[in-house]
Parts: structure tokens; C-alpha cells; sequence
């Protein structure tokens, strides 16, 4: 039983800026990965950054130097802030992450939020 729910979705003037953030509670026993993915109307979900456990990130190519992922391992939190945002920045924003639950401490299962909207329009 494990939830992640996230916060700071909203609309904003291109250029702007927001911070999403994603908090992990239930039966944890230990998580690894964490990332944001996002979805535009009528395209596939896609991969907007990720971070380790260790604090090694990826992003996509479209936002890398605009947005930054980290994480707070005492929280159980992962946050994204974005800046210079876009209109093609414009997409449901999904939390997720790699966790091993008490119930079965071995097997690692990706956990995912329930979306938060994020506009970028004039």
C-alpha cells in the first residue's frame, strides 16, 4: 500500500516558473529511483527526468537546463522545478517511483501519481 501524491501543478505565463513535488507514503521499505514523466494531449507519455537514490539524474533533451530534479531521501519526497517554462511544456505531469514495500522487501515495483496539470499560456 504505497501512495504518491504531488502538489504545485497550475497555469503560468511563459517564461515562468513552477515547482512540482511528489511525496511517497504507506508501507515502505526502501525507494530507489524517482522521476516525472509527463503527457500532452494526443502524444505518448514521455520521460521529463529522473534521479537516484545515489542523486544521479537524467532528463530529456527538451528540458534539460531549465528544469532540475532532487529529492529528499528523509521525506520520501522528489521535487521538480521548472523554469523558462514553454506552451509545449504543457502536459499532465505523473510522479514516479521505484519502491520495495514491507510486504515484499526484494521486489522493487514502479508506483505512479495521480497527475497534476501543468499550462503554460498567455
Amino acid at each position: 500500500q504505497v501512495q504518491l501524491v504531488e502538489s504545485g501543478g497550475g497555469l503560468v505565463q511563459p517564461g515562468g516558473s513552477l515547482r512540482l513535488s511528489c511525496a511517497a507514503s504507506g508501507s515502505i521499505f526502501s525507494i530507489y529511483a524517482m522521476g516525472w514523466y509527463r503527457q500532452a494531449p494526443g502524444k505518448q507519455r514521455e520521460l521529463v527526468a529522473t534521479i537516484t537514490s545515489g542523486g544521479s539524474t537524467n532528463y530529456a533533451d527538451s528540458v534539460r537546463g531549465r528544469f532540475t530534479i532532487s529529492r529528499d531521501n528523509a521525506k520520501n519526497m522528489v521535487y521538480l522545478q521548472m523554469n523558462s517554462l514553454k506552451p509545449e511544456d504543457t502536459a499532465v505531469y505523473y510522479c514516479n517511483a521505484e519502491i520495495t514495500t514491507l510486504r515484499s522487501l526484494f521486489r522493487v515495483q514502479n508506483y505512479w501519481g495521480q497527475g497534476t496539470q501543468v499550462t503554460v499560456s498567455s
